[in-house]
């Protein structure tokens, strides 16, 4: 079972009613975001080897990097196993980032048949693939994929957004929002949307005081 898959800007509003009907405390963070946005994107290779490139590197620099690799037509997993490493280092890969869209490209998975695994089975196939780690498996099951039942609690937005919405007196760990987005079953992701909203709205305002 996959679960429910949002494809429209009207299934997210439907997963933002059941959770303030559900856990009434959203309701001031949905009044403060407005509609949420529906951020889907493409499945398949080139999402993942995008989402490499951005890791531990600015928005400016990561679209830089996957500019380059357009330019050069090696978004594709041939190309990337045949291109040197010197061509790879032109477009602005690290040695590191080199080894994991090798890894990727050798990975071979089957980016169609993702689609009809559960989310569970879809991020342990991605996590085993050296340099995606859960965050990106998780993102590219909720936005890629468009799974309503995901979460990335590892994400320190979405804990600081929990913190500040909820009234905490610390961020919660990893582990602790994972137990609580638990409750926000089965519209996990439209959770993860509104505090990534939410996020935003508030530290614009902490940036006005």
């Amino acid at each position: 079972m996959i679960g429910r898959v949002i494809e429209t800007s009207d299934c997210v509003a439907e997963g933002a009613e059941w959770l303030v009907a559900h856990d009434p405390r959203f309701g001031p963070a949905l009044a403060a975001t407005g509609p949420l946005p529906l951020r889907l994107r493409p499945d398949g290779f080139a999402q993942l080897l995008s989402a490499i490139m951005s890791q531990q590197v600015s928005v400016a620099s990561a679209n830089a990097i996957w500019g380059r690799l357009k330019e050069a037509r090696l978004t594709g997993p041939r190309k990337i196993m045949w291109a040197s490493d010197d061509e790879l280092r032109a477009c602005g890969l690290s040695r590191q980032k080199i080894r994991y869209s090798r890894a990727l490209a050798q990975a071979r998975i089957d980016f169609k048949a993702l689609r009809d695994l559960p989310s569970d089975q879809v991020i342990r196939i991605l996590t085993e693939v050296p340099g995606i780690g859960a965050w990106t498996a998780e993102v590219y099951a909720m936005f890629s994929l468009g799974r309503a039942d995901v979460f990335a609690p590892g994400d320190l937005a979405l804990q600081e957004a929990a913190r500040i919405l909820f009234e905490m007196d610390k961020r919660p760990s990893e582990k602790e929002l994972r137990q609580m987005a638990e409750d926000w079953s089965p519209w996990r992701s439209v959770a993860a949307r509104a505090l990534w909203a939410y996020y935003r709205v508030a530290k614009d305002r902490e940036g006005l005081r």
